[in-house]
């Protein structure tokens, strides 16, 4: 009985588990999962915003500037300077003119926010607004 046993097991082919409609799901998830993504263009550095009652929430497509505390100016992560404001907004603006959006430090001298002001009026933006908290 053993032996009819043994010869019936060793007969028997391995079975194992068809991964390929798992691998077929998880491609299908990642797919769903990246297509769904917002992605949300930032400064690349972190600012300590003023709050303001009157802030509203404006439209996504906008060119982000950021101040930093130290009076550094950065434009998509790289640092450009009060210099290198108008020659980067008026090759943006002439694509698609978008709205400026200035990210401030709240400890930024007055001084220095008109002069990134100015310079982006100079580079034919419309529009330029400041960053807020709503508090």
């Amino acid at each position: 009985m053993a032996s009819r046993l043994q010869q019936r097991l060793e007969q028997q082919t391995e079975q194992g588990i068809d991964m390929s409609p798992l691998l077929d799901v998880v491609f299908i998830l990642l797919i769903f999962f990246i297509v769904t993504t917002v992605f949300v263009r930032e400064t690349g550095v972190e600012v300590d915003k003023p709050q303001a009652i009157s802030a509203a929430q404006l439209e996504q497509n906008v060119i982000l500037l950021a101040i930093t505390d130290n009076g550094e100016v950065f434009f998509d992560g790289n640092q450009i300077g009060v210099a290198g404001i108008r020659g980067t907004l008026e090759q943006l603006q002439k694509a698609d003119p978008k709205p400026v959006v200035i990210q401030t430090d709240k400890n930024v001298r007055t001084q220095l926010l008109l002069e990134v002001i100015d310079e982006a009026k100079l580079a034919g933006s419309k529009t330029v607004n400041l960053a807020a908290l709503i508090p």
